[in-house]
């Protein structure tokens, strides 16, 4: 479960990437348990914490981290698999790194 740290940034790149004509999406994986203690089991275990389309309809998945957060294998497998489909992927510690990822072009 993201800290209250990386979701600012999350929200933050979220915003950044709406205002230059992306489409972005958060996904939330994990277990998760009901009121009643039930066990619940969502999404894809590595999956990115934010993807959606470039206005050019270009795949981007962005997985965020704090300055101190560290990647799981699962995490770089992911953004390993969906660059190999030529998405644009990678691991965002700020708005500028995702800005990087996004357009590349600019930097």
């Amino acid at each position: 479960m993201a800290n209250k740290e990386e979701t600012i940034i999350q929200n933050k790149i979220r915003v950044a990437l709406c205002k230059a004509g992306c489409l972005i999406f958060r996904c939330n994986t994990g277990d998760f348990y009901t009121k009643w203690g039930q066990e619940v089991k969502i999404g894809q275990k590595g999956h990115s914490d934010l993807y959606g389309v470039k206005p050019d309809g270009r795949a981007i998945f962005i997985e965020v981290k704090t300055l101190k957060g560290k990647a799981r294998t699962e995490q770089e497998q992911f953004i390993k698999a969906v660059k190999q489909k030529n998405a644009l992927a990678g691991f965002a510690r700020s708005v500028e790194d995702a800005l990087k990822i996004v357009f590349p072009e600019n930097y």
